[in-house]
């Protein structure tokens, strides 16, 4: 009889004053049936009650740090630092997974052999009540490689899942769009990158400040531009050009 894979899952939420939406997202990690999972807390020192929040359920959280950081990416490298499963999920305060038995279901189409390097799938975009409001505009490809993020990216950080030994830390030069280097870092490096075809992961819109959006939108051409050669990057992307232009 061929053991059912049952890989473990480091799920690292990173705070900084998320008293509002915390909560809902412990409780979408604490009630999954899959319980292969370690969940580790990387806090910056919040002002506000985040923190009574965790300690509510200490029970079922494996790590709580709270300190000071150099910003959100330096935490995830302390999260990456802590863990200790075989995969890394980062699931930001306010997100959450899609169901209950997302992690199960996920585990489930992998079948047996070996655990691929990269598991990914789709995310859906919800409100604050929770209310679905629409899948992301960009949709996860039906072969995803290291080339598929020329296009943007198509996969949202939170539902790809990378083996933790190939994890390598988030270049802190970016402020806002590392994970989007750090995902096209990983697919370099990765051999099997397997479709779940199921939604993963519920994602809180809150929508960036336009100024962050716009140095979030300059960052991101940077990392293509490395990635592809400035190019191609243009060629995929004038009206990203244009739209930098127009809006200046």
């Amino acid at each position: 009889m061929h053991n059912r894979l049952t890989p473990k899952f480091s799920i690292i939420t990173v705070t900084y004053n998320a008293e509002a939406v915390l909560e809902d997202t412990i409780l979408s990690v604490i009630s999954q049936t899959y319980h292969h999972i370690e969940y580790i807390i990387i806090d910056g020192a919040s002002k506000d009650r985040t923190l009574a929040i965790a300690e509510k359920y200490r029970d079922r959280i494996t790590q709580i740090v709270s300190e000071p950081d150099k910003g959100l990416y330096d935490a995830m490298n302390k999260g990456i630092n802590l863990a200790t499963g075989d995969y890394l999920c980062f699931l930001n305060a306010g997100d959450s997974f899609h169901e209950d038995d997302t992690l199960q279901q996920m585990v489930h189409t992998l079948g047996i052999g070996e655990l691929p390097d990269v598991i990914y799938g789709e995310t859906a975009l919800v409100n604050k009540e929770r209310h679905f409001l629409r899948m992301r505009r960009l949709s996860a490809p039906e072969v995803l490689t290291w080339k598929s993020f020329k296009q943007g990216m198509l996969v949202c950080h939170q539902a790809f899942f990378a083996k933790r030994s190939l994890a390598i830390p988030y270049d802190m030069q970016y402020r806002f769009s590392a994970d989007f280097d750090w995902c096209i870092r990983i697919m370099k490096k990765a051999r099997t990158l397997h479709n779940t075809h199921l939604t993963l992961i519920d994602y809180l819109e809150e929508g960036m400040t336009t100024q962050n959006q716009k140095a979030s939108l300059r960052e991101r051409f940077r990392i293509m531009a490395k990635h592809y050669g400035l190019v191609s990057t243009v060629a995929h992307h004038a009206w990203f050009v244009l739209r930098m232009i127009l809006k200046k």
